[in-house]
């Protein structure tokens, strides 16, 4: 194996234990908590880091396979952030405070 190739590898094997890493504290986060907002979170960082996890294993075979499957992936998380953002931001939202009423005398003007 040549140098470069060398470098290649200890640097997709450093690479791939960052996002182990990365990932059991995600699961920790999730499995924590404490809102929901934070699970839902840190499962999209989950998300992000499969597909980070799919680009390296592409990267160490050299094989442009994943790519499509990253792509779709990619999209269905998006949508489910967003779908997750929604619920919550209409979940969350302060009771709206009631108009107050004018006072009309007898005559019918205000």
């Amino acid at each position: 194996m040549s140098a470069p190739e060398t470098v290649d590898r200890v640097l997709l094997t450093a690479a791939v234990v960052v996002l182990v890493v990365a990932g059991a504290l995600m699961f920790y986060r999730v499995w924590r908590g404490p809102s929901m907002l934070d699970r839902a979170i840190a499962l999209d960082v989950i998300a992000a880091l499969i597909i980070a996890g799919l680009g390296a294993k592409s990267a160490w075979a050299r094989d442009p396979f994943y790519f499509p499957v990253m792509l779709v992936l990619a999209f269905l998380g998006f949508t489910g952030s967003v779908g997750i953002a929604r619920f919550i931001a209409v979940r969350d939202r302060p009771p709206s405070r009631p108009t107050p009423r004018r006072h009309v005398d007898e005559e019918g003007s205000g």
